[in-house]
């Protein structure tokens, strides 16, 4: 018995010493505090040109404004030459950053894939508008991925750590049924992990890369304005006009009824003189 009460009254006087000396420590150190000027003291307001403390604006929250935006477009021009049309969009892209993917250029139609930074669409469609003889439609087309950006990096997150759990295992497998068991999982999880990987690029290059399809025909080229022709000059040269008109006219006749004279004028001549000789050779009549 009293083995154990002195055992007890040992355990006692060590708990009160314990707690004596946390209390004297506390208290130690908050009198250096004090007296050091370690102590936090709450910060004072900071105070503004009018001598009032400044209210705090509560910051936006998360993901309020930072939207992931998917931009595309489309244009449809007519010009009246392609090449030179396609020629200028490629150095508009270049211009802003961007480069040409897919194009099929003909001599009467062009299409073609631009992909400039998201940022600089806008301008770059101003100045696409004006190529050409004129705008036949311009589409704009706007997606929000926000949504699609937010689920494709939390799966990749789970996905991540799943495949270090299954390569923390093989690390500890010892049996070749369980390595080979555990390899297979592994690929498996490893294939999707790479998968969502490439979706979170795709959708990464969709936001900060935006696409322009083009598309160009040919149009014929506009008529000169027609000029003043009153007074004399005028005269003069509608009357050169319709000369011109005329002689046009009668060449174009000529050259349809000569292949017929080549035939038939030598026959006629052929003809002609026949009948002449028949009349020189007929005998005058005597007279009674």
């Amino acid at each position: 018995m009293r083995t154990r009460w002195r055992a007890a009254l040992a355990g006692a006087a060590v708990v009160f010493a314990v707690a004596g000396c946390s209390a004297a420590g506390n208290g130690a150190s908050s009198t250096a505090d004090s007296a050091g000027g370690v102590a936090k003291v709450p910060a004072a307001p900071q105070q503004g040109t009018g001598g009032k403390a400044e209210s705090k604006v509560a910051a936006p929250q998360p993901g309020a404004t930072d939207r992931k935006l998917s931009r595309s477009a489309r244009l449809e021009l007519t010009a009246v030459k392609v090449v030179d049309v396609v020629a200028q969009a490629r150095g508009i892209a270049q211009g802003a950053g961007g480069y040409t993917g897919q194009e099929s250029t003909g001599d009467d139609s062009a299409t073609l894939s631009l992909a400039v930074p998201a940022e600089r669409l806008d301008p770059v469609l101003d100045q696409l508008s004006h190529l050409g003889s004129s705008l036949v439609k311009r589409e704009l087309n706007t997606q929000d991925v926000t949504e699609q950006v937010v689920d494709v990096e939390a799966r990749l997150t789970t996905q991540r750590k799943s495949v270090e759990r299954i390569r923390a295992l093989l690390s500890q497998a010892t049996s070749v049924s369980d390595i080979t068991s555990i390899e297979s999982e592994l690929t498996s999880r490893e294939s999707a992990l790479e998968s969502l990987e490439q979706q979170r690029n795709s959708l990464a290059g969709s936001v900060a890369m935006a696409t322009v399809s083009m598309s160009i025909r040919s149009v014929a080229a506009p008529a000169p304005p027609s000029e003043d022709r009153s007074g004399f000059l005028g005269g003069l040269a509608g009357g050169w006009d319709a000369f011109l008109t005329f002689g046009g006219g009668l060449l174009t006749v000529l050259g349809a009824i000569a292949p017929f004279l080549l035939i038939v004028g030598p026959l006629a001549w052929v003809g002609w003189r026949l009948n002449r000789r028949r009349r020189v050779a007929r005998p005058e009549p005597s007279e009674g």
